[in-house]
């Protein structure tokens, strides 16, 4: 049986194997076809659907995959024909994980899902429990971010398609790695999506990247059962163990409950069903708690959210930088106040956004691990003029700062891939867009968005040069110690010290906002983050400084040797310690 919702066109006629085959409509706007034998014997079938007097044939919107392209005809793919060996995996949860945020496409220099697969020994070594895997959805060309996809039921054939995700994330489980997949519902690529010939899965209005998914008008019920397949496709046929859901304050949705809230209640049945955690982790800029409340309390009952207040806290602490979105985490009392609330913006004025913004978190009645947090990611990253990292102007010490902060603070540390070897490859925007106005498009565009920020033009990389893809791929023979004086094998051995700390203390990963308390010293530059019975002492200022009246042992220290004699420890410039 094939099927497809095309309320749109008068006639939809089945292309399979090269035969074509009428479609019957019912009132709902789905069409169907019973292939006869043998074609609906085949183990795979090359399929398209052909609209009205179109005689070129589209693909499936719920294509599982696209062998020759997401122009090209569908092919299908059955998901349980994969020999899974996780039988007995039973999860991770997201409270007390580390998350690890990579990308298919450069994380190795194969590129590919198996590839991935030869380096996630180093995961482990390293501590991570919940490997966040970038968009991997069909999109148009050889390599971009993902965030361009347009096939959401498929994966791109680039990296493998779907059998080599099953293959990964057997894998994954096989290690005791659980994997997040982020996923995309606000918006689709510009090139190859072909699902406003079939129905109104758009609507008026524009966000940041194009059209508005139609959550709430007319036809929507069938563009949420889409959206919400799409997920489930991941989690029930590929195992994931959670979604990553980008951008989610671009989904516009005035229904009486909730895209995302039904998403919640659609993936918890499965997680009961299947006895093992699924976690829903959102990206948003709204700063509002509404996220992560339990429905039974109005909220949308998400796991967790990403708290960019954190990320812009930190960098600012560490590197000055107070350009833009920046200017109001310049003092080190923000930092103080995202670690002990969440948030910094809760109700407080943005200058960036010229008007008040965000809602306080209820820190009496939410755990801290519902924040995920980091010191670099791919939007921080790669979304810089030359997708430079915080290692080009940031010392040893200073990196083993913000590796302290995220990993031992008291949310959900996310670290992006490399970070912790103080990968010296950059992390650039980059796109393959075959069509050339596209691509000029795509270049010129982000060209004058820097050119206004004030950047000197001549720095920022074409998305569209393969270079600029292949400059992005980590170099893992930094990781060797001859490199660089053993500069990445240190801070390799940081990252290593401090995963396996966090491990085996428990007030590390303690989820109550009660358990970290923060004091700072504005003109030391000094931050004192006690995590009840363990203290991270940072000294972010040019001067040594001293901390009196301590307990206990150092624990770990950064590259310049901070000492502790007599219950003073001292911290060199830039210096962090752990006393517990």
């Amino acid at each position: 049986m094939f099927e497809v919702w095309a309320p749109r066109p008068d006639r939809v006629r089945l292309l399979a194997d090269g035969r074509v085959h009428d479609m019957e409509r019912d009132d709902e706007g789905w069409w169907r076809a019973e292939v006869p034998r043998p074609v609906a014997d085949e183990v795979e079938v090359d399929y398209g659907f052909l609209l009205d007097d179109d005689p070129t044939p589209r693909p499936d919107p719920r294509s599982r995959r696209q062998p020759d392209g997401v122009h090209g005809l569908s092919r299908t793919y059955d998901p349980s024909t994969f020999a899974w060996t996780d039988q007995g995996w039973t999860g991770r949860q997201l409270a007390g994980s580390v998350v690890y945020e990579l990308h298919v496409g450069t994380f190795t220099p194969g590129g590919t899902l198996d590839s991935a697969i030869e380096r996630l020994d180093h995961l482990v070594d390293l501590g991570v429990d919940l490997v966040e895997v970038m968009p991997v959805n069909a999109f148009n060309g050889t390599h971009n971010w993902g965030y361009d996809g347009v096939g959401w039921f498929a994966v791109s054939e680039s990296y493998g398609g779907p059998a080599a995700y099953q293959r990964f994330v057997d894998a994954c489980h096989a290690r005791g790695l659980g994997v997040v997949q982020d996923v995309v519902h606000n918006h689709l690529g510009p090139s190859g999506n072909y699902l406003p010939l079939f129905g109104p899965y758009l609507t008026q209005g524009r966000n940041t990247w194009g059209d508005l998914v139609n959550l709430d008008g007319e036809g929507s019920a069938h563009v949420r059962r889409f959206i919400l397949d799409s997920a489930l496709v991941f989690l029930r046929d590929h195992h994931v163990d959670g979604l990553r859901l980008d951008a989610v304050h671009a989904l516009q949705d005035s229904s009486p409950t909730h895209l995302l809230e039904e998403l919640a209640v659609e993936v918890a049945a499965l997680s009961a069903h299947q006895r093992r955690p699924l976690s829903l982790i959102a990206e948003s800029d709204l700063n509002d708690p509404v996220m992560i409340r339990p429905r039974e309390a109005g909220g949308h009952g998400l796991d967790a959210q990403w708290s960019d207040d954190f990320h812009h806290a930190v960098h600012v602490a560490l590197t000055g930088e107070t350009d833009g979105y920046y200017a109001d985490f310049e003092p080190l009392t923000a930092l103080q106040k995202v670690l002990t609330r969440g948030f910094f913006h809760d109700g407080t004025f943005s200058s960036f956004r010229d008007r008040d913004h965000g809602v306080p978190v209820d820190t009496e009645h939410t755990a801290t691990w519902r924040f995920v947090v980091c010191s670099q990611n791919h939007d921080q990253v790669g979304n810089r003029a030359r997708g430079d990292r915080v290692t080009e102007v940031l010392d040893e010490d200073q990196l083993g700062c913000a590796a302290m902060l995220v990993l031992l603070g008291p949310f959900t540390p996310m670290l992006f891939q490399g970070e912790e070897w103080a990968a010296s490859t950059p992390f650039a925007f980059f796109t393959s867009h075959p069509e050339p106005e596209l691509g000029r498009a795509t270049a010129e565009g982000r060209l004058a968005e820097f050119e206004r920020m004030g950047w000197d033009p001549a720095v920022v990389p074409d998305p569209q040069d393969p270079q600029t893809f292949a400059m992005s791929r980590l170099d893992w023979s930094e990781t060797d110690p001859g490199r660089e004086g053993g500069r990445h094998a240190r801070v390799l051995g940081l990252y290593r010290a401090l995963g396996a700390l966090r491990r085996t203390r428990p007030e590390l990963t303690d989820p109550s906002f009660a358990a970290t308390r923060c004091e700072i010293d504005e003109g030391q530059r000094l931050v004192l983050m006690w995590r009840r019975g363990t203290l991270v002492a940072l000294n972010l200022g040019e001067r040594p400084v001293t901390v009196p009246g301590l307990e206990g042992a150092l624990l770990v220290g950064t590259r310049s040797g901070p000492t502790l004699a007599d219950g003073t420890l001292t911290l060199p410039p830039h210096a962090g310690a752990v006393v517990g």
